[in-house]
């Protein structure tokens, strides 16, 4: 016989545990009463000899007392305090992780029944690390996830593992960006709520900018722009081939070149098909456009190639002018005595940047759905996202924040903070660019020929395109085997 749902059990379990809830997510306050005997049985319909053994059970958890002649109050907490243990996971590089920390304490101290356990993880293989911990009932209840991290889990076909969740009191239009939340939105369904982030944009050093140039750029309309100011900024050792300043750089990773391809109406994939469409002009412009930059100009170093972190290194150096950059990567430069401001990215034939961020994803197998909702909604609330920005450069996801200049510290902050507003419109995720993690690794790894300068942009893009191709060739010709 099938187990009626609105059984006493159920009933029962009911009470117990959004009684527990609420005194551990601050809903009931220690000191405050909980609602009379007789209020709670007939809430949750069961006996008042039921709801004493709840009450019991929340007594030997030492989440409440009882009080004689008034009822039954959560407990004050004590020295023997009794803490439930939420496990929060980020990966071990985030420039926020000591803003998270002190997040951690804040939330901790307002809700003394809980202890908030964070578990920092490698870059490499962190989505690897969270799913064999979710697997062997390891945890952690919640994590962060960056827009690459949803790509893996796609390509594994492990978002199974997550728990969708978005703050009831977020309105997406009104209290966040469109656009940030689509980065974590598949099939429709937001899998995690967003946390920071960053288009990709251009950082300048107003100390290196050439002689006859403004001191703060307003604008940089297009690739001629950026090419006349990346000259006018290269600084050649006198009487060598040394160059002691180089006026910009980019790297290799899927993160910045692409920018290039988007501003010259560019793309992977055809539109609404499958097939790879690399071998098209506007690609292999854009392609040819990044080359000219390091062979033909040598305005950008040709090495920075192989490291996704050496511009911003070369730029605190002070031996490069401007950088493609985040402003996850801006916090880099705190504390060090650089005079930088940002842009939007310039635009050939039509305007366009790379969009990042990070997420907070729920564990589906997670014993506390509650609280780990209640965490989220917490970092996603104004005092939490008040003091990210306070504290850092990484844009928060709540609106009224990230626009509010009363934030901004020049310590911290650069002047032009709010170029993001002029990016975002025409920023797209790399998953916008229909490729799969797997093919982006791919096209990364083939296109070293060209930063080497071995191959011409036509040779490289045909070459990768047939390599797209073939691949997913053989995925449909697998899935097709699968179903039969």
């Amino acid at each position: 016989m099938l187990k009626r749902t609105n059984s006493f059990e159920d009933r029962y379990n009911r009470l117990l545990q959004e009684l527990r809830n609420e005194i551990l997510t601050g809903g009931l306050r220690p000191g405050e009463f909980i609602l009379p005997e007789n209020t709670l049985s007939e809430k949750y319909e069961i006996s008042r000899v039921s709801v004493r053994k709840v009450l019991a059970a929340l007594v030997d958890e030492g989440l409440i007392e009882k009080i004689a002649g008034k009822g039954n109050r959560v407990r004050i907490p004590g020295e023997d305090i009794r803490r439930e243990t939420l496990t929060v996971a980020w990966f071990s590089t985030s420039y926020e992780i000591d803003i998270i920390r002190k997040l951690i304490a804040m939330y901790e101290e307002s809700h003394p029944y809980v202890r908030v356990e964070l578990l920092l993880l490698p870059e490499t293989e962190y989505v690897d690390n969270i799913v064999n911990l979710i697997e062997y009932g390891f945890g952690p209840d919640v994590f962060i996830l960056s827009e690459l991290h949803i790509r893996h889990l796609i390509e594994k076909d492990r978002l199974d593992l997550l728990m969708p969740y978005v703050p009831e009191r977020i309105d997406v239009e009104r209290d966040s960006y469109r656009k940030v939340f689509d980065m974590f939105a598949v099939g429709g369904e937001v899998v995690a709520t967003p946390f920071v982030f960053s288009p990709v944009v251009i950082c300048y050093n107003e100390r290196l900018l050439s002689d006859g140039a403004a001191d703060r750029l307003e604008s940089m309309d297009d690739w001629s722009d950026l090419l006349a100011l990346a000259e006018r900024s290269t600084v050649k050792r006198e009487g060598s081939d040394i160059i002691d300043r180089y006026g910009f750089c980019f790297s290799a990773s899927p993160n910045r070149w692409p920018v290039f391809l988007l501003q010259n109406d560019g793309r992977f994939i055809e539109e609404g098909g499958t097939a790879s469409v690399l071998s098209e002009t506007n690609n292999v412009e854009a392609l040819q456009f990044c080359a000219d930059l390091m062979y033909k100009y040598k305005v950008s170093p040709i090495y920075s190639h192989g490291s996704s972190y050496l511009a911003e290194s070369l730029f605190k150096k002070e031996r490069v002018a401007m950088i493609l950059t985040t402003y996850y990567f801006m916090n880099e430069f705190r504390g060090h005595d650089l005079r930088w401001d940002v842009l939007p990215l310039p635009s050939r034939k039509k305007q366009g940047t790379l969009l990042l961020g990070g997420g907070l994803a729920i564990n589906r197998q997670t014993n506390l759905p509650e609280m780990a909702k209640h965490f989220i909604d917490f970092l996603t609330d104004k005092p939490a996202q008040t003091m990210l920005k306070q504290q850092g450069c990484t844009i928060p996801m709540l609106r009224e924040v990230a626009e509010d200049n009363r934030l901004l510290d020049p310590d911290i902050h650069p002047e032009c903070y709010n170029v993001f507003l002029e990016a975002l419109p025409h920023a797209s995720s790399l998953r916008d660019l229909s490729l799969r993690q797997s093919e982006v690794e791919l096209v990364q790894k083939e296109l070293n020929l060209l930063w080497a300068n071995m191959e011409t942009p036509e040779d490289a893009c045909r070459r990768i395109e047939a390599l797209l191709n073939e691949r997913r060739a053989e995925a449909a010709a697998s899935s097709a085997a699968a179903k039969t």
